[in-house]
């Protein structure tokens, strides 16, 4: 299972690398369909490794580029401290069951991917 944990986490690392997705849009997929881990755990796992500074390195080669607004990255940052709690918070309830979580996953990355293939 290390392996396997290590290997999702360098995927996410490059997708998040290359796309800025954030690692959560391969780690939580992959540990459910590939590990076999409920929505719920991970999910919570998926944030857990997200808590130290997993950006700082690829954010230094971006910022080495000129490719950084620090000012929004702030701005994102408290948006994103602020809407992890009540994201955690819902996801938590005990009406929503893990089923229900990998449903509203499916449809969050289905509406993102239709949004990106389609475009305006």
């Amino acid at each position: 299972m290390f392996i396997q944990m290590l290997i999702i986490g360098l995927i996410a690392g490059i997708a998040g690398g290359m796309f800025g997705i954030g690692g959560g849009a391969i780690m939580v997929p992959a540990m459910v369909l590939l590990a076999g881990l409920d929505q719920k755990f991970a999910t919570g796992t998926s944030i857990a490794a997200q808590i130290l500074p997993i950006g700082i390195l690829g954010a230094a080669v971006y910022y080495r580029n000129g490719n950084i607004n620090i000012k929004y990255a702030v701005i994102i940052a408290i948006g994103l401290v602020v809407g992890n709690l009540f994201g955690a918070l819902f996801a938590n309830q005990p009406f929503i069951s893990g089923e229900m979580m990998k449903k509203l996953y499916g449809i969050f990355l289905l509406l993102i991917g239709l949004r990106y293939l389609v475009g305006r």
